[in-house]
């Protein structure tokens, strides 16, 4: 993407295409959102278990993590507004094949092309809306490309339960229909046409490199929670894991030699993006593997039902809301290092805390740590989102891009996998009959909240290596 022509929007238009972007990925976070509170009852429905089931949403995550090192060279090759648009069919189509599975194996599968879809179109939709853009006006368009992010799963999980107890799970993927249909319409309109693409040879290695590394990685850490017999099944799974991080750390050496890489590494050049992308790939394994978490816990761990649980995070996902209109005024007053320290501690403390709630925990009491949670979760993700893009150069818009998705998909699908594999080694340290029936054990979620909350820990320490006045020019102008 950082090589091709294109034709860009009009200040006038500038705003209806990261309007439009900000629909699309409305979509597909309201997609995430939903399914997480609905597992349990797509389970009974679909005679499986409800860890099992994880598998849809690592799916997802690990397809869109496969396409995504290719999305620049699809970008070069076809154009953005072509991919963007082919993306965006593909994720509707595949939606009505989820809505219309009978087995969980159809619905793993349909997730997987869901997710190709859903892959391209995150480093696809933010090129097309910083395309063109000023430098000083960067801050105000990765803060509207958040919103979808942090209101879709304030409607998600009690649009979901409401939808699975009361009419059927299949409408959760149906909904996403209409919206894609929708979708279509506003980039055809809104969109402007690509530039003369400009190809550049496919670097194969890279890309056999990267996917297989990443296929690698992912798939040996969710099959390795859900292996049954550690002595045996879960010994190729563990060996999986070094296996894909030493082919993923070939691949960077290679592309960092190769005449025309598949994804340009230029980006790592700046500190700033190298440390928000390496904490916040743990940060966000941290953060992304909670929503999965909470609502397991309260329909598993507290006995609720899916519109209960769904209910239950609205306080979590209103944190995200409320704390959104100060984050650009508190970014300027305190900076980003302050700000990802402070809001990745209390991330880190929220998800910790969780390990202490029982069904005798007051409302009162776990509503307000879902706030809190909340909160530090809508500024640490946008203080690391816009801290990886703020000092990049036009020329390496497009690889920053493809690499922060990247980071965002390869970081969901590994937090679900460790929460999901954290579960499953709690069951056995605790030797209970109710994992062989399928059954996860309040004790069993403590152990899982404690491991995603020591990831986040991890990013604290590449946090405090963000320099005291990055990005002070662009923070000193006008708030977004």
């Amino acid at each position: 993407m950082e090589t091709m022509s294109t034709n860009n929007p009009t200040p006038g238009s500038h705003r209806r295409v990261t309007l439009t972007v900000a629909a699309v990925m409305f979509m597909l976070m309201l997609d995430s959102s939903i399914l997480n509170t609905s597992l349990p009852s797509i389970a009974r429905d679909l005679g499986a278990q409800p860890l099992a089931l994880s598998a849809t949403i690592t799916a997802y995550l690990l397809a869109s993590a496969v396409v995504l090192p290719l999305a620049s060279w699809l970008a070069d090759r076809h154009g953005m507004r072509r991919l963007f648009l082919v993306a965006v069919g593909v994720f509707t189509l595949a939606s009505l094949l989820c809505g219309l599975a009978q087995t969980s194996g159809q619905l793993i599968a349909a997730r997987a092309l869901q997710g190709l879809g859903g892959g391209l179109l995150l480093p696809i939709g933010r090129a097309i809306a910083l395309r063109g853009s000023r430098t000083e006006d960067r801050i105000a368009i990765t803060a509207l490309l958040t919103w979808p992010v942090l209101f879709a799963p304030v409607l998600g999980p009690p649009l979901g339960g409401f939808i699975t107890t009361y009419w059927s799970w299949h409408w959760n993927f149906l909904l996403n229909v209409p919206i894609g249909l929708a979708g279509l319409w506003l980039v055809r309109r809104w969109v402007p046409a690509d530039g003369t693409p400009a190809p550049r040879p496919l670097d194969r290695p890279g890309a056999v490199g990267a996917i297989g590394g990443l296929c690698l990685l992912i798939a040996g850490l969710e099959s390795a929670a859900h292996a049954t017999d550690p002595a045996s099944s879960r010994l190729p799974a563990l060996l999986a894991i070094p296996a894909g991080l030493a082919l993923l750390a070939w691949t960077a050496r290679h592309l960092q030699r190769a005449p025309h890489p598949l994804v340009s590494l230029a980006p790592f050049g700046w500190r700033s993006f190298s440390i928000a992308a390496l904490g916040g790939t743990l940060a966000s394994m941290s953060i992304q593997a909670t929503p999965f978490l909470l609502p397991l816990f309260f329909q598993l761990g507290l006995g609720h039902d899916a519109v209960t649980a769904g209910a239950m995070l609205l306080p979590y996902f209103l944190g995200n809301l409320a704390l959104k209109s100060v984050t650009t005024p508190i970014l300027k007053r305190f900076g980003f290092r302050r700000v990802l320290l402070v809001a990745g501690s209390l991330s880190v403390l929220g998800i910790a805390t969780f390990a202490a709630v029982t069904p005798q925990t007051g409302w009162p009491v776990l509503a307000a740590l879902l706030v809190l949670a909340g909160c530090a979760r809508s500024m640490l993700l946008t203080a690391n989102s816009t801290l990886m893009m703020i000092e990049l150069p036009s020329a390496q818009m497009g690889a920053g891009s493809t690499l922060s998705a990247m980071t965002m998909q390869v970081s969901g699908a590994m937090g679900v996998a460790v929460a999901a594999l954290a579960l499953a080694l709690a069951g056995q340290l605790h030797g209970t009959h109710a994992q062989a029936a399928g059954q996860v054990l309040l004790q069993d979620f403590q152990v899982a909240f404690l491991a995603v909350a020591a990831v986040g820990a991890l990013a604290l320490w590449h946090y405090r290596h963000v320099p005291a006045d990055v990005g002070a020019g662009m923070l000193a102008g006008k708030a977004a």
